[in-house]
């Protein structure tokens, strides 16, 4: 595995466990929106840390930190992914995937494997704008259907969430995407900030206001919805 980044401390990104992630290049996407657009675009540019490197500070931290996480860019689209969970698991720690869900056979491998404790799957947008909102003219939705229904079976927690985009993401999307996903365990609605570092410059982001409503809508479609990153 090769790495472009590691966040060493996190009490946000592994739900009730303190952990460390890291972060692969390449995306088979390209949401306009995406905060870590030169891990898609430009991943030979950025700090190469290797495998190596990771191993030797969670063999340092083990019995401090309890999981990793690992994101992206898109992870499973790293050939040895299950190999270095493998490792991380023969370490102690506990594993969380954030995956795009354009892989399904990845996932089912990892879940058949046990090499997972958490999953976080990125919700794009109701199924009628998920390639607009992707940022390609085609997705094989199919895929993303599949890699639900894994996590909604899997037995782990989970969670699927969606950054909303005032120039992507309407009610009517969102309401969408509850009729969709009914039923699910955690729902998170995520505000979007722009990083300076866009595929698509100019978007924007809802208000705080805006995003508690849209929390109210979709309270009844699942067990939980969570708003991040709203002051």
């Amino acid at each position: 595995m090769e790495f472009h980044g590691l966040n060493k401390l996190t009490l946000l990104d592994f739900p009730k466990h303190l952990a460390c992630t890291v972060f692969t290049g390449r995306c088979n996407l390209r949401c306009p929106f995406c905060h870590n657009a030169d891990l898609v675009l430009c991943p030979d540019s950025q700090p190469l840390i290797t495998e190596d490197t990771v191993f030797s500070f969670l063999e340092r931290r083990a019995g401090t930190l309890e999981g990793i996480c690992i994101t992206g860019g898109e992870p499973t689209l790293q050939s040895d992914l299950l190999p270095f969970l493998k490792r991380c698991k023969d370490l102690g720690y506990l594993t969380k995937l954030d995956t795009n869900g354009t892989r399904p056979d990845v996932l089912k491998a990892a879940l058949d494997a046990n090499l997972l404790d958490y999953i976080a799957m990125d919700i794009k947008n109701s199924p009628a704008r998920y390639a607009e909102t992707a940022g390609l003219p085609s997705v094989r939705f199919s895929a993303f259907e599949e890699s639900v229904l894994l996590i909604r079976n899997s037995g782990l927690p989970y969670e699927f969430r969606t950054t909303v985009v005032k120039e992507l993401h309407t009610k009517e999307d969102l309401s969408a995407v509850g009729e969709w996903l009914k039923g699910a365990k955690c729902y998170a609605l995520q505000a979007f900030k722009d990083s300076g570092s866009l595929i698509r410059p100019g978007l924007s982001g809802y208000t705080a206001e805006e995003l508690s409503a849209f929390k109210d809508m979709l309270s009844p479609y699942f067990e939980t919805v969570l708003l991040r990153g709203i002051a």
